[in-house]
């Protein structure tokens, strides 16, 4: 067993986020602030460390069979609403918006074991943002599990989700494109522009040069049904860094706003997101496919809707993935939930990776995962846990330096 020392994996990642950070002023501190907030904010923004601890520990990281494309950096906040590629029918009725997995930057194919034990060990650190007590989450841990087991073995996601996740898709299915630009942009009629600002950061004048050259490779990747129907509308009215996320604070990140379908409210805004090696292959090896290619064939794999317009394009030499943002983008604000609904919100969310993963499985567990192989996964949830709650704090006494 090696023995991993949190103040020297602090160190680690605050050198690794200040180089990552290096080129936009003020976002390494962002970066910072944002992980210090909780363990758990922690663990959303240092996936790559993550592994490497794994590495370090090869215990941990070995678990029961079945394999196929992974999230990568599976957790709590991985969850979310989004706008489907195809109106979904919900109950005899077409609905705008769905919940399920909204992230694969870091998607790479390997044993479900790794996303399943860091969902379980991202549930574990979220427990007080859930206002649950140890034993409490280690219940809803077991949860998490069993639904994920059965699902993965060929049981079907509930129509019935949780209050919560009923009540986030029903606030955002029909909520309007005005409340995404209104958020974002600024301006009259149909000449938006971004908010400049610590949200949308101006460009070079050379970048943005590179970024207007290669939207339009972009759009050429889109499916066919999916490009839009006439020149005006993706007229470029502004382009702006974006700054979001926590993991992917430092990778190039880039906003685009054109014409849409004009009008006061017609615009659409697209966002490019550099891609490059997943945070596993420390742990898995490089993959085969090119990066782009590996997160859009993953979201495809796994999801039974993946979301509107995925497509790619190079900025200058740089991969980036490229998606439609739409106003039904929102998340479960995990400081709010009802105590009552935390059991079936763990099963729900076991449930949904559950399904992803028989979608995009190369190999299926001939039988369930026992009882004994449960258990065995939160143990290493709970180790992995205490490390990270030790590193958190290990940063959080950095920051205060």
């Amino acid at each position: 067993m090696t023995p991993l020392d949190p103040n020297a994996l602090a160190r680690f990642q605050l050198e690794r986020d200040r180089a990552a950070t290096r080129g936009v002023p003020g976002l390494f501190e962002h970066k910072l602030e944002r992980m210090s907030a909780s363990p758990l904010a922690f663990l959303r923004g240092a996936a790559p460390l993550y592994y490497r601890i794994l590495q370090a520990r090869p215990e941990l990281a070995s678990g029961p069979k079945g394999k196929g494309w992974l999230t990568g950096d599976m957790h709590l906040e991985n969850f979310g609403a989004y706008r489907p590629n195809h109106d979904v029918d919900v109950d005899g009725h077409a609905s705008h918006a769905v919940f399920d997995l909204n992230d694969f930057d870091d998607a790479v194919i390997g044993p479900f074991y790794l996303d399943v034990l860091r969902l379980t060990t991202s549930l574990i650190l979220g427990g007080r943002e859930l206002g649950a007590d140890g034993v409490r989450v280690l219940e809803l841990s077991h949860s998490l599990l069993n639904a994920y087991v059965k699902t993965l073995s060929g049981g079907k996601v509930s129509r019935v989700m949780p209050q919560s996740i009923s009540r986030l898709v029903a606030q955002v299915k029909d909520r309007p494109q005005s409340v995404l630009l209104d958020a974002r942009t600024e301006g009259e009629g149909g000449r938006r522009r971004f908010l400049h600002g610590e949200r949308y950061p101006r460009l070079t004048p050379a970048l943005e040069k590179q970024v207007r050259a290669a939207f339009p490779s972009y759009v050429a990747s889109l499916h066919k049904d999916e490009r839009p129907t006439s020149p005006e509308q993706i007229e470029i009215l502004d382009v702006a860094r974006r700054v979001a996320g926590t993991g992917s604070l430092g990778c190039l990140r880039i906003a685009v706003l054109v014409q849409g379908k004009g009008g006061k409210d017609g615009q659409w805004i697209f966002d490019l997101k550099e891609q490059g090696s997943p945070s596993a292959s420390v742990l898995l090896g490089k993959p085969d496919l090119e990066p782009v290619v590996r997160v859009i064939t993953a979201a495809r794999a796994c999801l039974a809707h993946p979301p509107r317009m995925l497509g790619m394009t190079r900025v200058g030499k740089t991969p980036m993935f490229g998606r439609r943002l739409a106003p039904q983008e929102d998340k479960l604000d995990l400081r709010h939930l009802e105590h009552k609904d935390l059991s079936l919100l763990a099963a729900a969310l076991g449930s949904l990776l559950g399904r992803a993963h028989r979608h995009g499985a190369t190999k299926l567990p001939k039988k369930p995962w026992s009882d004994e192989a449960r258990a065995g996964i939160v143990d290493h949830a709970i180790t992995l846990a205490g490390l990270h709650e030790a590193i958190y704090l290990a940063i959080c006494k950095e920051v205060r330096r």
